[in-house]
């Protein structure tokens, strides 16, 4: 995957906001109070979240200094709790209009700009990867309960799963705890295409490539991404044949069971 810039990050958040809007448009009252993937939220919360955080965004200006402001993402939400559905679908569509206006205000330049994100200081382009992995996973969290299948394949996918391909050495290293001296390879494959090589020496590190690596693990990218995101039940998942492993049997389950980082 080439380095995204600012219209690729435009054209995915019109993409991804639309999904949301036909969502609303469609979804019966009875379906928005649904059970999400989200212990806290049925669907309905779901989508307060992400069109809420995308009202937080809009205007404010990539900064190390002065956050976005959050206060509103907790009034937006609280609002939502007790709109009807005509007047959800109407805020949401109001709310990702006005937020494409401003991206496409912006210099291109702006992707390189320092800035707060949820993971510390790393850029605005950062931030805006940071967000398609975010609605591109509450996307599923949507959808999987409703028994629908969403299409895996394209920018969207890919810019999502470098998110998480972003943080593999720290799953690795951390969360799994594969041990000094061992390396292991992710195969995802199913719409997104790429594996994920990891050594172990002194610490995690990812690599290039392994040629006899002690665990390889492989997944379709939705089952890997909703795993990573500590959406889904390991062992269903393993149960399913979803997520298989060869090598060393121990450090494959445990790789298979201790993919979430983050929730």
């Amino acid at each position: 995957m080439s380095v995204p810039n600012l219209n690729d990050y435009i054209e995915i958040h019109s993409d991804l906001f639309d999904h949301y809007n036909r969502l609303c448009r469609r979804l019966t009252e009875e379906q928005l109070g649904l059970q999400s993937l989200c212990p806290d939220w049925d669907l309905r919360g779901v989508i307060a979240h992400v069109v809420g955080v995308e009202s937080v965004l809009d205007g404010w200006a990539p900064s190390t200094e002065n956050p976005p402001p959050f206060g509103k993402l907790a009034t937006f939400q609280s609002e939502a709790a007790g709109f009807d559905r005509a007047r959800l679908a109407m805020r949401v569509d109001e709310i990702t209009a006005s937020r494409l206006d401003h991206l496409r205000s912006l210099d291109p330049s702006v992707v390189d700009a320092p800035s707060i994100t949820p993971a510390g200081i790393r850029t605005y382009g950062a931030f805006l990867q940071i967000r398609i992995f975010d609605m591109w996973v509450h996307a599923r969290d949507i959808a999987i309960p409703m028994g629908e299948q969403l299409d895996n394949t394209g920018l969207a996918a890919e810019i999502a799963l470098a998110e998480v391909a972003g943080s593999i050495g720290y799953i690795v290293g951390k969360k799994i705890g594969l041990p000094d001296g061992k390396s292991i390879v992710f195969h995802v494959n199913g719409g997104v295409e790429r594996d994920l090589a990891v050594v172990v020496d002194g610490r995690a590190k990812v690599v290039e490539a392994v040629d006899s690596p002690d665990v390889e693990v492989s997944a379709d990218l939705q089952t890997f991404m909703m795993l990573a995101a500590g959406r889904v039940d390991p062992q269903a998942q393993i149960d399913a044949g979803k997520i298989t492993w060869t090598g060393d049997d121990q450090w494959g389950e445990a790789a298979a069971r201790k993919l979430a980082y983050t929730i």
